[in-house]
């Protein structure tokens, strides 16, 4: 078990002998919560079935002909739950008198980047299997105006119900703004219709650039595959993904008088799920690091 005592690693050089304010290191949050459903569980249940109806198809008739044909609603379900996620800071009484900071603000601001973290995560490991798993674009492809315009075309031809977004690595997405004519006259307005105006804020900073009526979010979350220096975002309908939760992130702290401690423990409850994987593909293009100088 990890103990935080007055000594711990650089926890030491962050009581006063050494800096007089704690830095937060920056971490990217997570924006695809906000771009896909949201569920919740209601208390007392366990699972929530999410119902979709397929296609019926219309016939030409001729008059005085009586119709032979009827559809199907070709009903299918998805059954969402709901599992925890949690994390554990012990921190002495002898840690807490010399940092010169609240240190249960430091934590639980650490504490809840690490939960947005794995949240975020936890949608974008779904991406690999939409659309069966087979991907748009290729490793060494480069995301331009052109690629994002054919993904944005392919989602039209293929009726990915809208709104439909587009999200990938910040330096792919800056690769494609960097290359992309007349930026400063995109315009980012109804992106998550629905939701309320404070989550609509948090996206605009993740929000870079609208392609043919698309808007393109950068995710700093979104890993390299293994060995190159590309990785898979994905384009997709607000359909095609969801979350449910069971409670948002809280958190608890207590007493142990014997360890002259306390516990500060942050938990969720949550689940992330397809809901229809033809509604969204993955979308492979390089991220690696740009030139800065």
């Amino acid at each position: 078990m990890a103990i935080q005592t007055a000594t711990t690693g650089n926890l030491d050089n962050a009581q006063g002998i050494i800096i007089a304010k704690v830095r937060y290191t920056a971490e990217a949050n997570d924006p695809c919560h906000l771009l896909i459903e949201n569920f919740r569980l209601p208390k007392g249940e366990k699972q929530m079935t999410v119902p979709k109806v397929g296609a019926m198809t219309a016939q030409n008739l001729t008059d005085g002909v009586d119709m032979v044909d009827s559809e199907d609603i070709g009903l299918t379900s998805t059954d969402l739950t709901t599992s925890e996620v949690g994390l554990k800071i012990i921190l002495t009484d002898k840690l807490i008198h010399q940092f010169n900071e609240d240190v249960f603000r430091v934590i639980g601001r650490q504490g809840g980047d690490a939960m947005s973290r794995k949240m975020d995560e936890d949608i974008i490991a779904l991406f690999s299997a939409l659309n069966g798993g087979t991907a748009i674009g290729k490793d060494g492809a480069t995301l331009g105006l052109q690629q994002a315009s054919a993904c944005v075309a392919r989602a039209t031809a293929e009726k990915y119900p809208r709104p439909v977004y587009f999200v990938h690595h910040p330096y792919a997405i800056a690769t494609l703004a960097r290359n992309s004519a007349g930026i400063g006259a995109t315009y980012f307005a109804g992106v998550i219709g629905g939701v309320d105006s404070e989550q609509e804020k948090l996206l605009r900073n993740f929000w870079k650039i609208n392609v043919d009526g698309v808007n393109f979010f950068q995710d700093g979350n979104i890993a390299k595959v293994s060995d190159v220096d590309s990785g898979y975002g994905a384009i997709f309908s607000k359909a095609a993904m969801c979350i449910i939760k069971g409670w948002d992130v809280r958190s608890e702290r207590e007493r142990d008088a014997s360890l002259r401690a306390w516990e500060l423990v942050i938990t969720a409850d949550y689940g992330c799920f397809e809901l229809d994987d033809s509604y969204g593909a993955p979308a492979q293009y390089e991220m690696g690091a740009l030139e800065t100088s």
